[in-house]
């Protein structure tokens, strides 16, 4: 039993956990992508709900397999399904979820909601430090050269997504100077036109509510700033510390 009196969530009969229900430690943890059987009897339960059409929406096809199972599954299913690559994770998929959320929820037929989804893709950004590029290094989502850039002479790296991948920006002396250039970056990338702002972090909340007040106050065409705590697939790979920013524009 749990501390609250739930019952603890147990793995399946392969010793995996869904990501909502791992409360383990992450140095020791790995991630696996959902079967394709996974995805059908989800796409299953839509349609036998009502649905006429599934658009599917996944983290990047360069960082993980899932979007093969989700692709594997869209192939059999009863509806036709429109499987997309967000080519990013966190809220760099969040934002395109939430534009094809809303297109669907205002009628949109499905090419348009695919539409929406592709041009929120094409316009957000996403930025972040680490403290460790180890977990990164180690899960093979950044070279071994550039993970010994964090070792050497205490260097903060700076990362980006692009084109699909995990990549090195910029590097910087000490975390302070490091924050305070990610700062600087969410704002370049922001600009002056009306954009959402999403500050992540895993077990950083101090950090990311300072990170989010001075956006709040830099970002002159901001309208949703959130900050939100980033799940166990994703902090598998990036370690306690993270601190990332996604801009994204807004929907007017």
């Amino acid at each position: 039993m749990s501390s609250s009196g739930a019952p603890a969530a147990q793995p399946d009969s392969s010793g995996a956990f869904d990501e909502g229900s791992f409360t383990g430690d992450l140095t020791s943890a790995t991630t696996s992508r959902p079967s394709p059987a996974s995805f059908a009897s989800c796409y299953s339960d839509l349609a036998a709900a009502g649905a006429s059409a599934i658009v599917s929406i996944h983290l990047s096809g360069e960082m993980s397999g899932t979007i093969e199972s989700a692709r594997a599954a869209a192939r059999e299913a009863a509806v036709p399904v429109a499987v997309i690559d967000s080519r990013s994770i966190a809220m760099g998929l969040g934002y395109p979820v939430l534009a094809a959320a809303r297109a669907a929820t205002n009628g949109a037929p499905m090419e348009e909601v695919v539409s929406a989804a592709n041009r929120c893709i094409c316009g957000t950004r996403s930025f972040f430090y680490v403290d460790n590029l180890e977990y990164l290094r180690r899960s093979g989502r950044i070279g071994t050269a550039a993970s010994l850039v964090g070792s050497a002479l205490m260097i903060k790296p700076l990362l980006h997504i692009t084109e699909g991948r995990i990549s090195l920006l910029e590097k910087v002396r000490t975390a302070s100077r490091a924050i305070a250039r990610l700062e600087d970056l969410a704002v370049e990338a922001a600009g002056t036109d009306p954009v959402d702002v999403a500050v992540q972090h895993l077990g950083a909340r101090k950090r990311a509510d300072g990170l989010a007040e001075r956006l709040s106050k830099r970002v002159p065409g901001l309208g949703e700033l959130r900050v939100v705590e980033v799940g166990a697939v994703i902090g598998v790979h990036v370690g306690p510390g993270m601190l990332g920013v996604t801009v994204t524009p807004r929907d007017t």
